[in-house]
């Protein structure tokens, strides 16, 4: 378990199951896939003192390769350093290169994101349902040569 001010990240456990379908439910901007299938990824919870506060899926797609699944966060959890949290505990920088989308309108997780080293490097019309709208696919991306090897790990955010 790693610790950050008061945010606890972990690996997820079946157990988390029915508290990662319950903050699914009150996030409608995050992706909403069954719950019980994100056991076949690499996934962590974040916990803020007695409560699992968000969560993060990520699947490696090809060696040195990985996409963020989902990262959501409980909206009443929102802004304490929970996500941020969800992002070291994944430990990016292990990876040649990491994607993600998110909804074109979600500014903060945007934010967050290029705080993080991300980058756009596309859009996915009509991506996301309910309502229908763009996604951004955002890259991490690890630099060699010209004497700069990139950031030894994610940002204090």
């Amino acid at each position: 378990m790693r610790r950050r001010g008061m945010v606890d990240t972990r690996r997820m456990t079946s157990s988390d199951l029915p508290r990662i379908a319950e903050i699914q439910a009150h996030s409608p901007e995050a992706a909403h896939w069954k719950p019980e299938d994100y056991l076949h990824h690499q996934c962590w919870v974040a916990e803020s003192g007695p409560v699992l506060a968000g969560f993060l899926v990520l699947r490696e797609t090809a060696p040195g390769e990985a996409e963020i699944l989902n990262l959501a966060v409980d909206p009443a959890c929102r802004r304490q350093g929970v996500a941020a949290a969800l992002l070291r505990a994944a430990s990016l920088h292990r990876f040649e290169r990491v994607f993600l989308e998110v909804r074109e309108s979600n500014a903060a997780a945007r934010a967050l994101y290029a705080a993080f080293g991300f980058i756009g490097s596309g859009v996915r019309p009509n991506y996301y349902a309910c309502p229908n709208e763009a996604g951004i696919v955002m890259k991490l991306q690890k630099w060699y040569g010209l004497g700069d090897e990139g950031p030894t790990g994610p940002p204090d955010v």
